[in-house]
């Protein structure tokens, strides 16, 4: 198995910058394609952005193209979304999630994490 926490959300102000972390354990972190998908109550989850096994390829949803960047850290097991010039709209409670083989704007991941709640003020 695969467990993902993820950490790092919070209130920040429209225009500012947050960075969330996932922290990966259980199964060869290496082996996954990694996302971040964000959901609003009432509305179904989204993707975000997602990144392949090496971190040599990425993959952004047009709404946060330019703005969000995902990476990350074989080495500590860890994905993160740093996220620039945010925008009210992106409110939403964040998810990672991870996906043995190739990378997917679909929900079709094997694992999440528990989620964590970024909230941008105007």
């Amino acid at each position: 198995q695969v467990q993902l926490v993820e950490s790092g959300g919070g209130l920040v102000q429209a225009g500012g910058s947050l960075r969330l972390s996932c922290a990966a354990s259980g199964r060869t972190f290496s082996s996954y394609a990694m996302g971040w998908f964000r959901q609003v109550p009432g509305k179904e989850r989204e993707f975000v952005a997602a990144i392949n096994w090496s971190g040599g390829s990425t993959d952004y949803a047009d709404s946060v193209k330019g703005r969000f960047a995902i990476s990350r850290d074989n080495a500590k097991n860890t994905v993160y979304l740093q996220m620039n010039s945010v925008k009210p709209e992106d409110t939403a409670v964040y998810y990672c999630a991870a996906k043995y083989g190739s990378m997917t704007r679909t929900v079709r991941y094997g694992y999440w994490g528990q989620g964590t709640q970024v909230t941008v003020s105007s």
